[in-house]
């Protein structure tokens, strides 16, 4: 069973989301997991880290992970991107899109649990951020895919970072 073990507030600047933008209809068995499968077979994180390592020194903690940003489009549909933030302004390769944010004031949740109890946890990640007093801009929210994901303990656990602008 997952569990918020820590909960705070971050500052990461004004930031350029630059990611590919996916649909419902882009799901296989009801999730997103393929769409990641091809980031990684093709090394689109690996182009990105790449590409936006000059921007580094607007850096901040965490600043190179992989992103799963959750939203629903001008048109009111659901929309999920994957990506990576970089610094305002920076270059959108080809076949890239982007989302700019100049608010970068962010309330993180770290969803502690095994791999299949971490996911779909951002309701309780707001409702927690707003039990502690934060005023979160809930229209849209991420995943954040840091070393303590990809590190799990010797029990499987691990740590999804679940995160929403603040206003």
């Amino acid at each position: 069973m997952a569990e918020i073990t820590k909960v705070y507030r971050q500052d990461m600047g004004a930031r350029r989301l630059i990611c590919k933008r996916y649909y419902n209809s882009d799901r296989v068995d009801g999730h997103f997991g393929a769409q990641w499968d091809k980031w990684h077979e093709n090394g689109w994180f690996d182009a990105l880290k790449k590409q936006i390592a000059e921007g580094r020194a607007e850096s901040f903690e965490d600043a190179d992970a992989a992103i799963g940003f959750m939203r629903e489009d001008e048109s009111g549909k659901f929309e999920y991107s994957i990506g990576m933030f970089a610094p305002k302004g920076a270059v959108v390769p080809e076949g890239f899109q982007h989302l700019d944010f100049e608010n970068g004031k962010i309330g993180v949740c770290w969803v502690f649990g095994n791999e299949g109890d971490v996911f779909m946890k951002e309701e309780l990640c707001g409702n927690k951020l707003k039990s502690e007093g934060y005023d979160i801009d809930d229209r849209f929210c991420f995943e954040r895919y840091t070393c303590r994901f990809g590190a799990p303990d010797e029990k499987g656990n691990q740590v999804l970072d679940v995160c929403y602008f603040l206003k």
